[in-house]
């Protein structure tokens, strides 16, 4: 099966968006078209610094309720090691919508990521589909995930390169790559987003682009 994923970018609310893209990646080949990618700015882009990190390692780092989010890196550390552990309720929690025109921002809440809801069991299912793309062959019960500084990170955003995430001592980049077909580091480019919501940071963002 060949498959291409150009510009798929999706935030809390639009999460279910990017169910084919993240289910695509496994098993299938990537090829070129001719359509424009809508690749993020360079101001979208950070790099990222080897001198500080943050980490989830704890057998409960995953837990929304346990995790820190008081920096960008903690908490894209932490929503990380959820998708790979599989707990996407926790994971959903961790997750959030920056402000747009009219629509205020909002987090993820018990009400907003219950099972029994239609809006929850959509995230929950989209973020489901990462796991098997995020994790590491052989894979633990309890994966070490570390998160490079952030930087020139905004205030309220920072943008985490999918290789500046690592996950057991390899980069996200590396595990998407092995569990894929046909798809060349070169040609991947994820990234994660981070927002600063009520004084707490969320993941707001994943940016896959492919082909």
């Amino acid at each position: 099966m060949s498959m291409t994923h150009r510009g798929r970018r999706a935030g809390w609310l639009a999460a279910v968006a990017l169910t084919a893209t993240a289910a695509g990646l496994t098993g299938c080949s990537s090829e070129s078209d001719s359509a424009d990618g809508d690749k993020p700015s360079a101001s979208d882009s950070s790099a990222a610094s080897a001198s500080a990190s943050a980490s989830a390692s704890a057998p409960d780092a995953g837990s929304a309720a346990a995790a820190d989010q008081s920096t960008p890196e903690s908490t894209v550390a932490a929503w990380v090691a959820a998708v790979v552990k599989g707990e996407t309720k926790d994971a959903c929690l961790l997750m959030g919508e920056a402000a747009s025109g009219s629509t205020p921002a909002q987090s993820g809440s018990e009400e907003t990521c219950a099972d029994n809801s239609t809006q929850g069991k959509q995230i929950q299912q989209s973020v489901a589909q990462f796991k098997e793309s995020f994790t590491p062959d052989p894979p633990t019960t309890d994966p070490k995930v570390e998160v490079a500084e952030a930087a020139g990170a905004a205030a309220d955003k920072a943008v985490f390169p999918a290789d500046q995430v690592t996950i057991d001592g390899k980069t996200l980049e590396e595990v998407i790559v092995a569990n894929s077909t046909g798809v060349d580091a070169g040609a991947l480019d994820v990234k994660i987003e981070a927002g600063k919501l009520d004084d707490a940071w969320y993941v707001t963002n994943m940016d896959f682009n492919i082909g």
